[in-house]
């Protein structure tokens, strides 16, 4: 039997894998390759590190709430958190300097698609499953 849980878990775990790699990727190419992406001039490399350094630990602290039952927490911060990666596609809001490669054009959609996953297990959690209703047994 599985337990269905700790399957979603899993789940979860996987795709916070797949979105800290993918954000890291996109956010390190971004940070050393700054001026030929599209963006506003504010922008600057310590900048885009400091962002991803600090919305790391909200993603998994967002896991780890999740996976302790404390869902109303866990998907207000891994919500929080998808928007270092959702917000990756508005690059194209901004000129073009230069053509963008397309390891760019790669990265910031890798990342998009990575950051509606996570929007989509919230969704499946909170809507479908409505796993806030719920406590899980602290680990």
């Amino acid at each position: 039997m599985i337990n269905t849980s700790s399957f979603r878990q899993t789940i979860l775990l996987a795709i916070i894998t797949l979105n800290l790699i993918s954000t890291w990727l996109h956010y390190i190419d971004n940070a050393l390759f700054l001026s030929r992406y599209p963006g506003p001039q504010w922008f600057t490399s310590v900048g885009v590190i400091s962002t991803v350094i600090v919305m790391t630990p909200v993603g998994l602290l967002g896991y780890w709430f999740y996976a302790k039952g404390m869902f109303w927490l866990a998907h207000f911060l891994l919500a929080l958190y998808s928007i270092t990666s959702i917000s990756s596609p508005v690059h194209y809001l901004f000129p073009m300097v230069t053509p963008m490669s397309l390891k760019m054009h790669s990265l910031i959609w890798l990342d998009g698609i990575m950051g509606l996953l996570l929007i989509g297990f919230l969704l499946w959690s909170s809507l479908v499953l409505k796993e806030w209703r719920s406590t899980l047994p602290a680990n």
